[in-house]
Parts: C-alpha cells; sequence; structure tokens
C-alpha cells in the first residue's frame, strides 16, 4: 500500500517531537512473531534461516532479480531495521535529482565548516583531513559520503537537499514505503537509540535498489554517477562482495554501527548485483542487534549473497 506525502510527514513530525530524543525503537522489532522460516515469501528459492542464525540476532534479507521480479531469497523480509549509513544511498539520490533539475551543481563548491563535522569515534575523512573546515564539490561530497561512507559527507548532503523531509519525500515520492530517513549522522552519534529510527525493511531496500536501476527519479547521467561511486565503494569488501566471484561488479552500500554492551545494532549491505548473464541481482541483508563478531556478522552478509548468486547462477 502506497503511503501519502501526508502521512509521512505526520510520521517525521511526531517522531521529532518525541522528549529527550528518545527512539521510537528499543531496538529492531520484527512485524511478525513466527519462526523466521514462517516469514518467507512463497516461490523462494534459497532458505536462508540457517545462516541467519548465526548472528544470533536480528536478520533480515531480500534477494531478487530485477528484470524479472523473480524473488530468490527472502527472510524477515518486512521487518524494520536501523539502517545507519544505508542512508547515504537516498540522501544522495535525493540530490542527484536536484541536480538533473539544474538547482544543484555537481561543480559548484560547499563550505564544509566545524559545525558541520560529526563527533570524533564516527568515520570522517573530510573532517580528519581539514580540522579547521573546507569546501568541497558536491561531486566530491557524492564520493565521499557514497564510496567512503563518510559522515560529515552526508550531513551536508542532506543540508544540501533541504534537510529531511524532502529527502524523505522524495523517497515516498519512488514509492518506496517502510524507509524512514529522519535524523543526521551527528544526531545519530549523541544517542545509540536515535539509530533505530532511521529504519528501513529489506523489502523497502530493494524497492529502492530498483528504483535506482529504472533510473525512476534520476536521469541516465545520475544514475551512472552514482553507480560508479557504489562500485568503488571501500567499506564492506567481506559482506555482499566477500565470497562473489573475483571481478564481480557490485554497486553496494553498507551501514554499520558501534557497539555498546556487546550488542552491534546494525551490519548491513544493499547492492546490485551483475549477473554473468547481463541481469542484475538486488540484495539487501541486515543484520541487527547481534552479539556475534564482526567476522561473522559479515560472514552471514557474504553467505546469504553467495547463496542467492549460486541460486540465479544455477550453481547450488
Amino acid at each position: 500500500m502506497k503511503i501519502s506525502k501526508v502521512f509521512f510527514l505526520v510520521i517525521l513530525v511526531a517522531l521529532t517531537t518525541c522528549s529527550g530524543g528518545s527512539a521510537v525503537r528499543e531496538k529492531s522489532v520484527p512485524r511478525e512473531t513466527g519462526p523466521p522460516s514462517t516469514l518467507q515469501s512463497p516461490g523462494a528459492h534459497v532458505d536462508v534461516t540457517q545462516i541467519a542464525s548465526l548472528a544470533k540476532g536480528h536478520v533480515g534479507a531480500s534477494a531478487v532479480v530485477l528484470e524479472t521480479g523473480e524473488t530468490v531469497a527472502s527472510l524477515n523480509a518486512q521487518d524494520h531495521f536501523p539502517m545507519q549509513s544505508v542512508y547515504k544511498l537516498p540522501i544522495s539520490m535525493a540530490v542527484m535529482k536536484q541536480v538533473d533539475a539544474g538547482k544543484i551543481n555537481l561543480d559548484q563548491k560547499v563550505a564544509v565548516t566545524k559545525g558541520d563535522f560529526v563527533r570524533v569515534g564516527q568515520y570522517s575523512p573530510i573532517r580528519d583531513r581539514n580540522p579547521n573546515g573546507t569546501e568541497i564539490t558536491v561531486s566530491e561530497l557524492l564520493r565521499f559520503a557514497i564510496s567512503e561512507s563518510d559522515g560529515t559527507a552526508s550531513d551536508v548532503l542532506m543540508k544540501l537537499a533541504g534537510g529531511r523531509i524532502p529527502v524523505q519525500m522524495y523517497v515516498t515520492d519512488l514509492a518506496v514505503t517502510d524507509m524512514i530517513v529522519l535524523n543526521t549522522e551527528r544526531e545519530l552519534g549523541q544517542d545509540w537509540q536515535v539509530q533505530y529510527r532511521n529504519s528501513a525493511t529489506p523489502e523497502a531496500a530493494i524497492a529502492l535498489l530498483r528504483a535506482l536501476h529504472e533510473k525512476r527519479g534520476l536521469s541516465e547521467s545520475s544514475q551512472a554517477l552514482l553507480l560508479k561511486y557504489m562500485i568503488e565503494s571501500t567499506p564492506g569488501t567481506k559482506r555482499i562482495k566477500g565470497l562473489l566471484p573475483t571481478g564481480t561488479i557490485v554497486a553496494h552500500k553498507t551501514g554499520t554501527s558501534g557497539t555498546e554492551k556487546g550488542i552491534t545494532a546494525a551490519t548491513n549491505d544493499i547492492g546490485i548485483i551483475t549477473l554473468p548473464n547481463g541481469k542484475h541481482l538486488a540484495i539487501a541483508v541486515f543484520v541487527s542487534d547481534s552479539p556475534a563478531d564482526e567476522a561473522t556478522r559479515e560472514g552471514v552478509i557474504a553467505k546469504i549473497a553467495k547463496a542467492a548468486w549460486d541460486a540465479v547462477s544455477g550453481k547450488q
């Protein structure tokens, strides 16, 4: 069911006025209460339940062949998960829409001040290399946000797009429901619980990737630039790409939280895999509230991606 613009504005206002910046969700809560295997969509080719169990947390996954609509894998695909830096992709797409409209120029320089910096401990090469601030082009901000997952770059891009409401409206206009872009990276760094407010379902992530693939809301040149930066992304080499054949083209965006009291809130990766036959497999895997170490969490993502790859490549 498509959610109206008014509905999302109500959500944004309600969440913004929560007292003390408290979170909407204490942790990622399943939408249904049955065992994970009961939540798989009919016709899914791969049962990833056992792989997901290795994380000992809440895992959601969806994998779909974009050209055919064939569902390859689905687990907890309608549950909400904290996106963390995955949300830098819809923010960047919203900026590119304004580039296409002539409101923003990729070559224009934007001031990045100390007030824009995310806190120490949050990843930001821009802050680390320019402690007194700098000016940087929109194109480079996009590269830092997508390819390097720079939190400062993401916040400056959100401001450039007009703030969270225009970004959310862009997502809604793409008919991507169940994805909420609400807070800045600085806000995420100030309160552990805030990350749960910026959530998406695996199905919503696939819908966003499909919109990108189909150039909905984006020109061909804008799509090409974003895909280039996603392919060149340096974080998460052991996630979706981890077990795929060397040379496989993967355009992806990761998301990672810190760890508190032994629990990691988010280890995510969403992306588009180019298959040997030229078709494209969109995949989204969210690993939330997990006590497992990083190698295990990333291994779950890699194994789910490989299982989906094998199924559609006829190797299973």
